[in-house]
């Protein structure tokens, strides 16, 4: 018997024993834990009976497209913008962004296309799906995306419409833009196409998990040194900071973008839920208290991320089949596995009763070129679940390869 034949008799039996324990865990979402949640807690009932707002109008009615003052300074200070560049809307930060790009998608034409940095989140490539926009790939790098290669394209192609960014903390890479980045991405518009727009989602904009956390530098201020705020939509909401299915969202960009998207919006809703608003107002206050807010969730996750970290190198760090990003914030871990074995060990851990986020689901078109990225989601499970499921996810990966090896053999 060869070496690798033992190594897969040996894998196949370890695969065996966990699927006797008919596990049932899922790592495919970066869903807030039980215990974020319960932070939030004090969201029930903090108004006590009281819907004023600072200039006397009353949260409960009609009104108010663009949300009440308080929660638009709220957001600007949070994304470090203006509250006269900034709106409020529902919890689905996700929803203003499909709503904007239908609210352009007809003037774009037919043809129209998006850069989309890879891997990168796979709900911004269904928006472009939807819409029929083609997807351009471009890599990230560890500093953000090839600025030359983007440049390039958008001089060359006048069809090139927008571009997708998680700046910090990148989903699903952790990774943050370096400084050149951020600007050169803010000049884009000037050589882009005169309705080129970027979106700028800055989900994991307050999400670390590190005292030496990222630093990104001001978007919306880059914007407005080079005289593109018009075509900066920068985005952000509460989900993973309070209730994540009944939080509120962002929206910064420049004055004139934000008077054509509010007439948009006013043709299907009289506003936003404005009592939430204010609500999110009372008990996060400022970005002071919001930070004060995350230190707590840090709490919760890090020791999470810590857990997959460790798993995985003392599971796959002799191997050389797989290498992953150590991130300091956000939700996510990305890991790639030596090219063509991502799809069969999501296949075996799902065998297992691991669920991950489909293969190729970080790529457009859910196509991933070399088949290896798995994106890794730690927030939701228990720790030990958390450590059972990783463990699985080193066994199927080493099981892929020796089986990728007895086919070559």
């Amino acid at each position: 018997m060869n070496k690798s034949t033992k190594d897969y008799d040996d894998l196949l039996s370890e695969f065996l024993e966990f699927k006797e324990e008919k596990l049932e865990l899922d790592l495919t979402r970066g869903k807030p834990s039980p215990e974020q949640l319960d932070l939030s807690n004090c969201l029930d009932g903090i108004l006590d009976g009281n819907f004023q707002l600072r200039n006397g109008a009353d949260a409960r009615n009609y009104g108010g497209i663009l949300g009440i003052p308080e929660a638009r300074e709220l957001g600007a200070e949070i994304l470090g913008s203006r509250p006269k560049n900034t709106m409020v809307g529902g919890n689905s930060s996700l929803n203003l962004m499909y709503h904007f790009v239908a609210s352009k998608v007809k003037t774009w034409g037919e043809g129209s296309k998006f850069i989309c940095l890879t891997p990168g989140y796979d709900r911004h490539f269904t928006i472009c799906e939807y819409f029929g926009i083609s997807m351009l790939s471009i890599p990230l790098t560890n500093s953000g995306p090839d600025m030359e290669k983007i440049e390039k394209e958008v001089r060359a192609d006048q069809s090139i419409k927008g571009i997708w960014c998680v700046p910090k903390y990148s989903n699903p890479t952790g990774h943050t833009y370096s400084d050149e980045v951020v600007k050169r991405i803010a000049a884009l518009p000037k050589i882009a196409a005169d309705d080129f727009f970027v979106f700028w989602d800055n989900a994991y904009v307050v999400h670390d998990l590190q005292s030496n956390e990222d630093k990104l530098y001001n978007f919306s201020r880059a914007t407005e040194n080079q005289g593109t705020s018009d075509s900066g939509l920068v985005f952000a909401s509460t989900s993973k900071i309070t209730f994540a299915g009944a939080g509120i969202s962002f929206l910064s960009t420049g004055e004139k973008t934000l008077s054509d998207f509010e007439k948009y919006l006013s043709m299907q809703m009289i506003g936003f839920d404005k009592v939430n608003q204010l609500r999110h107002v009372k008990l996060l206050k400022n970005l002071e208290e919001t930070k004060k807010l995350m230190a707590k969730h840090q709490k919760v996750l890090k020791p999470k991320f810590d857990l997959v970290l460790a798993t995985l190198e003392n599971k796959l760090g002799n191997s050389k089949v797989a290498q992953w990003t150590l991130p300091k914030g956000g939700y996510f871990i990305s890991l790639d596995t030596l090219p063509g074995l991502a799809k069969r060990t999501v296949q075996l851990a799902l065998e297992l009763g691991v669920r991950l986020t489909p293969a190729g689901a970080t790529f457009p078109y859910g196509k991933d070129p070399n088949d290896s990225n798995i994106r890794i989601a730690p927030s939701y499970p228990q720790l030990e679940e958390l450590r059972k499921a990783v463990n699985v996810l080193g066994t199927c990966i080493l099981l892929a390869k020796a089986e990728s090896d007895n086919r070559e053999g």
